[in-house]
């Protein structure tokens, strides 16, 4: 059997973490334990900040929602791609390298020339793991279809989608580019609708991307009821799977749904004390997509994300730091 391979489209984001107590972050004009969009001023600002700090060296982690799913992903054995938007600066060439060292391929070169820098999240972490992030988009928000070539497909069988990055025309146009290079390619295409104020902003643009190109999409009870327009969980889930083959609603704290082609399941979350909440969803996809690329029952598939999130949220950071297979098999999810 061919390895299956998955490919993503995101936010290109690197993660600048530092340490800070709450007198740093009240000094800085940083809200405790959110993340924000700032612009560019206030992004140097903070960088500027965080290089002064002596006591401290930053640490550079590349981001981004779907980034951190392949990285889940290939960390569980598929081959993984990823299609995103980086400068020729020492942030994106550092993203492009970890990205690859990690055994990702990073499809599209740093950017030269360009008037925008690589995206970053200044992250302050205080002693109580509370993570205040201050994102600025930079060039990742530029993506369109020009960065997706249909050629990456050849071999691809699942293709990934950042909600994220409708915000933009042209990421609406490079999103449907790649599904329909994926199509042609013989692959499912599948998006995460990541934030219900991304689906309250584009939601027809939405609808007709889950009743038309997208063959499994991904999205917990906020962002279902919000796309539909209903506090009707029921009804809207009624609709999504009306329009689209394979739905899934995670529910914080319960019980995962998913729905495929009439089959109907429900996946138990792992109840465990969260440490750091970061990639919950991320990681939730990656074993997800893991189970389906690997053709394992939905059932099973549903579990595989659930084991994932629970492994994320018990440590710092948005991605496994343990073997999340030998997890898997101590379930009796894998054979092997």
């Amino acid at each position: 059997m061919t390895t299956p391979y998955v490919i993503g489209i995101g936010n290109a984001v690197m993660d600048v973490i530092s340490p800070a107590d709450d007198a740093r972050l009240q000094a800085l004009g940083v809200q405790k334990g959110i993340m924000q969009l700032i612009e560019r001023e206030r992004s140097d600002y903070l960088t500027a900040a965080q290089a002064e700090n002596q006591a401290v060296k930053a640490k550079l982690v590349p981001g981004g929602s779907v980034a951190n799913t392949l990285a889940g992903i290939g960390a569980l054995g598929l081959k993984t791609a990823f299609i995103g938007r980086v400068a020729d600066d020492p942030l994106g060439l550092s993203y492009a390298e970890q990205t690859e060292a990690a055994g990702t391929v990073f499809v599209n070169p740093p950017v030269m020339g360009g008037d925008l820098p690589t995206s970053r999240s200044i992250i302050l972490v205080t002693p109580d793991g509370e993570r205040s992030m201050n994102t600025y988009l930079g060039i990742s928000a530029e993506l369109g279809p020009d960065d997706v070539n249909p050629s990456v497909f050849q071999g691809a069988g699942w293709l990934f989608l950042e909600g994220y990055l409708f915000d933009k025309p042209k990421g609406k146009e490079a999103f449907l580019k790649a599904a329909k290079s994926c199509h042609e390619a013989g692959g499912q295409a599948g998006i995460a609708l990541s934030d219900p104020f991304c689906v309250d902003r584009h939601r027809e643009d939405f609808r007709r991307l889950v009743a038309g190109p997208m063959d499994y999409v991904i999205g917990n009870v906020h962002e279902w009821t919000s796309l539909y327009q209903t506090d009707d969980l029921e009804a809207a889930l009624a609709q999504a799977t009306a329009d689209c083959g394979t739905v899934i609603c995670t529910r914080s704290g319960e019980d995962a749904i998913l729905v495929r082609n009439g089959e109907r399941v429900s996946a138990p979350v792992h109840r465990i004390v969260p440490v750091d909440a970061t990639g919950a969803g991320d990681q939730f996809a990656a074993g997800l997509i893991y189970g389906l690329a690997t053709g394992v029952p939905l059932e099973v598939a549903g579990r595989m994300g659930c084991l994932a999130a629970a492994e994320v949220i018990g440590h710092v950071g948005p991605r496994p730091e343990r073997d999340l297979r030998a997890d898997f098999r101590a379930e009796g999810l894998l054979a092997d």
